[in-house]
C-alpha cells in the first residue's frame, strides 16, 4: 500500500479534502475533523489528508497542553497503546487507526506518533511514517531513538540526502556505534548510485534506461506503466513479477499487481488465489483489498454471463440465476465488510444502496440512517431515505426527507433534479397536484427531457390546471 498524492486518490476524496480545508478556514473544526477522519479511514496512504487532519487537531487542542492534560491523556491512551501494539504485527493498518484515536485528543503525543510511524512502515507507507516522526521530534528534538527512527524512515521514503545528514549527526553524538556506521555506509552508497544515474540523465549523456542495469527491466517498466496492456504483455509481466516474488516473498504490492494482471486476463481464479495470499498476510486487513476481491468476484460473474449462449432455450433462466447469485454475493460481502469496519460509514452507505436495489427497504432504511452522519454522503442518504419511505407509501415522511435534502442542496445538478422529481411524485401521491406540478416545473424550465416531466406539465396545462 504506497503513500498516495492527491492525484492518486479518488475524486471524492480530493473533493472531501477541499471541503475540510474550507471548514477549517471557517473555524468549523469539528466538521472538518469528521471529514478528514473518514478520508484517512478509507485511504490510509493519503498523506496530505493526514497532514491537514493533524493541523486541524493542533488548531483545536493547541500545541501545548499543560500538566493535567498530559497526565490524563497518558492514562486514557494506555489501553489504546496496548491494543495498538497487539495489532502491529498482524494488521499495521488497524494499528494506524488505533494510533489516530490517541492523536485525536493529543496530536503531539510522542507515543501516538511513534505507533503511527511504526505501523505506517509496516503497511508500506514510509512518507506517512516520516510525517509522524517529524511531529514527534518537535516535542523531543534531542531524543536519539526518535532521530534514528526518523533517519531510517527517510531512507525508506527515498529522501536519501536528508537521511544521510541525520546519520552524520547521530554518529557525532555516538562515534563508537557500529550499527550507525554501517547504516550510514548503506545510505551513502545509495546516494552515490542515485546521483550517478540521474546526473548522466540531466547532462544528456545518459537516459533513464541507463539508470537500470538490466535493459529488459526498463522495457518491462514501460509496459507496466501503460494503462492498457495486451494479453501477451500481461502474461509476460505475470511471469516476471512471479519470479521477483520468489526473491521478495514479503512484497505484497507485487502480489497485488499479479492479482490485477490475472483479473485483466480474465483468469479470475488465479487472481483470487493471489488476493487470498495477501489477505493472510500482516497487511491483509485492508478495506481497499476487500473491495478489490469483491470487484474481482463481480467481474467473474459478469464474465460468466457473457459466456452463456443467448440462443439457448434456458438462457433467461441461466442469466437470471447468475444475476441473483451476483446480487446475493454483493449484499453478503458488503455486510461482512460493514461488520469488520463498523466505523466506516461509506461501507454502510454502499450496503444501504444494495439493499435498496434489492427491494429490502427496511434494511436499507437502517443503513442509510447510520450512514447519514458521514458528511460526504449525508444528502444522498437523506434522499434515499425519502425514496424508501415513498416505497412504503409513507409519502408525508418522504416529502419531509426530500425537502430536508433540498434545503441543503445549492447546486442545481442531476442529484438536485432527482430530489425535486421525487418530491413532486410524493406530493402527487398525496393528492397535492398543484404543489407537485410546481416541483415538476422547476425541472421543466431547465431540462424538458428529464424522465416524464414534460408529459406531466403538459397534461396539467392541457387540463386547464
Amino acid at each position: 500500500m504506497p503513500d498516495k498524492t492527491s492525484s492518486q486518490v479518488a475524486r471524492e476524496h480530493r473533493e472531501s479534502l477541499q471541503k475540510a480545508v474550507t471548514a477549517i478556514e471557517r473555524q468549523n473544526l469539528d466538521y472538518a475533523l469528521t471529514i478528514l477522519e473518514q478520508i484517512i479511514l478509507r485511504e490510509p496512504g493519503f498523506l496530505e489528508a493526514r497532514q491537514v487532519l493533524r493541523a486541524a487537531q493542533f488548531k483545536k487542542h493547541g500545541s501545548g497542553g499543560g500538566f493535567f492534560r498530559k497526565v490524563l491523556g497518558g492514562a486514557s491512551s494506555s489501553p489504546l497503546i496496548a491494543k495498538g501494539q497487539l495489532a502491529m504485527r498482524k494488521n499495521p493498518v488497524e494499528a494506524m487507526q488505533i494510533a489516530e484515536q490517541i492523536l485525536s485528543s493529543d496530536p503531539g503525543s510522542g507515543l501516538g506518533n511513534k505507533m503511527l510511524a511504526e505501523a505506517a512502515l509496516g503497511a508500506g507507507l514510509p512518507k506517512t511514517a516520516c510525517f509522524a516522526l517529524e511531529v514527534a521530534r518537535k516535542g523531543s528534538p534531542n531524543d536519539r531513538d526518535l532521530t534514528h527512527k526518523y533517519a531510517q524512515a527517510l531512507m525508506a521514503a527515498g529522501q536519501v540526502e536528508k537521511s544521510e545528514e541525520l546519520y552524520h549527526q547521530l554518529i557525532e553524538d555516538n562515534p563508537n556505534d557500529p550499527e550507525l556506521a554501517m547504516e550510514l555506509k548503506n545510505v551513502t552508497a545509495q546516494r552515490t548510485l542515485t546521483q550517478q544515474g540521474y546526473e548522466a540523465l540531466a547532462s544528456g549523456t545518459g537516459s533513464y534506461r541507463d539508470i537500470l542495469k538490466d535493459k529488459d527491466e526498463a522495457v518491462a517498466l514501460e509496459q507496466a506503466n501503460r494503462q492498457v496492456k495486451s494479453e501477451d504483455v500481461a502474461g509476460r509481466l505475470i511471469q516476471e513479477y512471479t519470479a521477483r516474488l520468489q526473491r521478495e516473498p514479503g512484497n505484497m504490492r507485487l502480489l497485488r499487481d499479479i492479482a490485477e494482471l490475472h483479473t485483466q486476463k480474465k483468469d479470475f481464479e488465479k487472481a483470487l488465489e493471489a488476493y487470498a495470499q495477501i489477505k493472510a498476510s500482516p497487511v491483509g486487513n485492508d478495506p481497499s483489498l476487500d473491495k478489490s476481491i469483491a470487484d474481482t468476484q463481480m467481474r467473474r460473474m459478469d464474465h460468466l454471463i457473457t459466456q452463456l449462449d443467448p440462443a439457448a432455450d434456458d438462457y433467461p433462466q441461466q442469466k437470471a440465476a447468475i444475476e441473483s447469485e451476483r446480487t446475493d454475493f454483493q449484499i453478503q460481502e458488503c455486510r461482512e465488510r460493514a461488520n469488520r469496519y463498523p466505523s466506516d460509514l461509506q461501507i454502510k452507505y454502499e450496503l444501504g444502496e444494495l439493499y435498496f436495489k434489492a427491494g429490502k427497504i427496511t434494511e436499507a432504511i437502517q443503513e442509510f440512517q447510520k450512514a447519514q452522519t458521514n458528511p460526504n454522503r449525508r444528502l444522498h442518504c437523506v434522499g434515499y431515505l425519502g425514496q424508501c419511505f415513498a416505497r412504503r407509501g409513507m409519502h408525508d415522511m418522504a416529502s419531509r426527507k426530500f425537502q430536508e435534502a433540498l434545503r441543503e442542496k445549492a447546486e442545481f445538478d442531476e442529484h438536485k433534479k432527482e430530489l425535486i422529481y421525487h418530491l413532486g411524485c410524493s406530493l402527487e401521491s398525496m393528492g397535492k397536484r398543484t404543489e407537485a406540478i410546481d416541483q415538476f416545473k422547476l425541472i421543466y424550465e431547465i431540462d424538458i427531457g428529464y424522465r416524464d416531466v414534460a408529459a406531466k406539465v403538459d397534461a396539467f396545462y392541457s387540463s386547464g390546471g
